[in-house]
C-alpha cells in the first residue's frame, strides 16, 4: 500500500536523514567479528541510492518508478540494488506513517553506535 502522495514527506528529505542513520550502521558493521564484506557492499549500494535520491529529489508520486529505474540501470546488478531499493522504499513509507520514526530521523537518528 502506497502512502498518499499529498501528505507523504519528500523522499529526498527522508533520504537525507537516513544517510545519518547509515553512519551508525557502519559503526556496528566494523565491530563485528565475522567477514562483513557483504554488509559493506549492501550499505554502499544503499548509500548510493540515498545520495541519488537527495540529488535528484523525485516527487513522492514518482519515487517508486524512480527507484525501479535505478535498479534496472545499476552496475551493481539488479538483485542487490533491488534489495536495497526495497529497504529505502520501506523506510520512506515508514517515515510517512510513523511519527516516532520521523522524530527519530529529525533528531539525527541518535544511536550509541555512531562514531565507534
Amino acid at each position: 500500500m502506497r502512502p498518499s502522495t499529498s501528505d507523504s514527506p519528500r523522499p529526498a528529505d527522508v533520504c537525507r536523514q537516513l544517510l545519518a542513520a547509515l553512519d551508525a550502521s557502519e559503526g556496528r558493521r566494523r565491530r563485528r567479528k565475522r567477514n562483513t564484506t557483504p554488509d559493506s557492499i549492501g550499505m554502499a549500494i544503499k548509500r548510493r541510492l540515498l545520495e541519488e535520491t537527495v540529488r535528484d529529489d523525485p516527487s513522492p508520486g514518482d519515487f517508486e518508478g524512480w527507484l525501479l529505474q535505478r535498479c534496472l540501470s545499476s552496475d551493481a546488478g539488479t538483485g542487490p540494488t533491488q534489495a536495497m531499493a526495497l529497504e529505502v522504499m520501506a523506510d520512506w513509507r515508514l517515515a510517512g506513517k510513523s511519527e516516532a520514526f520521523r522524530n527519530w530521523l529529525e533528531t539525527g537518528a541518535p544511536s550509541e553506535d555512531r562514531g565507534q
